[in-house]
C-alpha cells in the first residue's frame, strides 16, 4: 500500500496548486533536464517526478479520452481503462435510473460512463487509485456532484454491501503477480471471490480479455459480449442475471469511432461455415469482434457468403457488402507466393501503399513487406492464406466505405 507522503503528494496533484506546474510539463512535452531543474527549484523529487509523469501519460490518453488533458493516470491504470466510448455503450446496458458500482474501478473509465448515466459508487482498495478515480470523475462530471450521482471508496469489493446498487461492474485485475494471464481463476479477485459477488447481486458485468478461457457453466449462465472498436477487439464482457438479454449466447458487437453500435451478431460459436468452390469477386475479413465470439459462420450465413477455403476466416461473394462487420476487398488477381511474381505485380500497378494480411501461413507481414520493397503512388492489399494445401496470396483493393467500422 502507498505510504502517506505518497497520498499527500496525490492529493496535492490532482488540486489547484499543482495545476500551474502541470501546464509547465505539459508546455515542455519532454522530461528535459532543464524541465526537472526548473520544477526541482519550487517542487519536491516526487512532485517535480508526478508533473512530468502526467504530462507524458495524458498525451498518450488522448485516444481513450476526450478530456485526457486535465485528467489523472498512472502507467498501469492508463493501460487498463476501458475507452470513454466502449465505457459508454457498456453504461448504456444498465438501468438508466438504478444505483449502479463499478468494482476494481482503476483510474475510472468505467467510472466515468455509468455515473454520465446515473447514480454510481467506483470502489477500489488501492488509495492510491481511489484518489486519482474521484479526481477523474470531477473533470469529466459535475466538479462538486451536488446531484450526487457518484463516489469512489476505498475499501475491498469483497465486502462491497449491495444493498443500495440494482447491479455491478468489475474489471479484475488480469496481472496480480506482473505478468498477464488470460485465466479467470488467477484474476484479483479471483472466479471464485465473483462468483460470491454474484451470489449476493445476481446482475453484474464481468469485464475480461478477449481471449480470457471462462469457467464452462459461464456459457450456460451469461451472455457473453466481445466489443470491438476501430477494428480490434477490446474486451469480452460476461453479462449475468437481468442484464444478460440473451443468456447461453454468444454477442459480436462492433462500435464506430465515437462508441455508436454499428452491428452486433448473435449466436452459438461453431455455426457450420460452407466452403465455396473457387475465389470470387470479393473477399471479406468478419471484424476481429466476430472472430473472437466464433460467430464466423453465424455472420457468413446471414449474409450468403461461403469461406475461401476450410479453416480460414476469409469469406467470398460475387458481390460487395456494406457490412460494418465486414471488411470488403474487391478481387484483382489470384497469386502464388513468390516474391519475384509479386514484385512484378506491385510494380506494374505502381502499388506502394500496401497492406498485408494472413491467416493460416506463417510469415511476418512486415518482412514480406521489405522484401517487396513496393514502390509507387497506389495502394494494394494482399491477403495470403493457404487456399488446396498451398500458399496463396489473393491480390485486392479495399473497397471504402464498407465494413470500416
Amino acid at each position: 500500500m502507498p505510504g502517506d507522503t505518497l497520498l499527500d503528494d496525490l492529493r496535492w496533484l490532482v488540486g489547484e496548486a499543482a495545476k500551474p506546474w502541470l501546464a509547465i510539463a505539459a508546455e515542455a512535452g519532454d522530461a528535459t533536464p532543464r524541465l526537472v531543474k526548473r520544477l526541482r527549484g519550487d517542487l519536491s523529487a516526487q512532485r517535480a517526478r508526478l508533473a512530468i509523469e502526467q504530462a507524458r501519460l495524458r498525451q498518450r490518453a488522448k485516444d481513450k479520452f476526450v478530456h485526457a488533458e486535465r485528467m489523472f493516470f498512472t502507467q498501469l491504470g492508463l493501460e487498463q481503462a476501458t475507452d470513454q466510448w466502449l465505457a459508454s455503450y457498456k453504461a448504456n446496458r444498465f438501468p438508466q435510473a438504478a444505483a449502479i458500482a463499478d468494482l476494481c474501478c482503476g483510474v475510472g473509465g468505467d467510472s466515468i460512463a455509468l455515473a454520465s448515466r446515473g447514480p454510481s459508487v467506483g470502489v477500489d482498495r488501492d488509495p492510491a487509485i481511489a484518489i486519482l478515480a474521484e479526481a477523474n470523475l470531477r473533470v469529466n462530471l459535475d466538479e462538486d456532484d451536488s446531484a450526487g450521482r457518484f463516489k469512489v471508496r476505498c475499501e475491498d469489493v469483497n465486502e462491497f454491501d449491495f444493498a443500495e446498487c440494482a447491479g455491478w461492474h468489475i474489471d479484475p485485475d488480469r496481472r496480480p503477480k506482473g505478468r498477464r494471464t488470460t485465466q479467470p481463476a488467477l484474476h484479483e479477485p479471483s472466479v471464485d471471490a465473483i462468483e460470491r459477488l454474484l451470489v449476493r447481486c445476481h446482475h453484474a458485468a464481468i469485464k475480461l480479455a478477449p481471449a480470457a478461457e471462462l469457467p464452462d457453466d459461464w456459457h450456460q449462465r451469461a451472455e457473453l459480449e466481445w466489443i470491438s472498436r476501430r477494428r480490434e477487439c477490446r474486451q469480452l464482457v460476461a453479462w449475468f442475471g437481468d442484464l444478460a438479454t440473451q443468456r447461453g449466447q454468444r454477442r459480436a458487437t462492433v462500435l464506430g469511432p465515437t462508441g455508436e453500435c454499428l452491428r452486433t451478431i448473435v449466436g452459438q460459436s461453431g455455426a457450420p461455415l460452407e466452403v465455396a468452390l473457387s475465389i470470387d469477386a470479393y473477399v471479406f475479413e468478419p471484424d476481429a469482434a466476430v472472430l473472437a465470439a466464433g460467430l464466423t459462420g453465424t455472420l457468413a450465413t446471414e449474409r450468403h457468403l461461403a469461406a475461401i477455403t476450410p479453416g480460414v476466416a476469409y469469406l467470398t461473394s460475387s458481390d460487395p457488402l456494406a457490412d460494418a462487420a465486414l471488411a470488403c476487398f474487391r478481387v484483382l488477381d489470384i497469386l502464388p507466393l513468390r516474391i519475384k511474381t509479386l514484385k512484378v505485380w506491385l510494380n506494374q500497378r505502381e502499388i506502394g501503399d500496401l497492406e498485408i494480411k494472413k491467416r493460416g501461413v506463417d510469415l511476418d507481414p512486415a518482412q514480406l513487406r521489405k522484401q517487396l520493397s513496393a514502390k509507387g503512388p497506389n495502394c494494394g492489399v494482399l491477403l495470403i492464406a493457404k487456399v488446396n494445401g498451398r500458399p496463396t496470396v489473393i491480390a485486392a483493393e479495399r473497397v471504402i466505405g464498407l465494413g470500416k467500422g
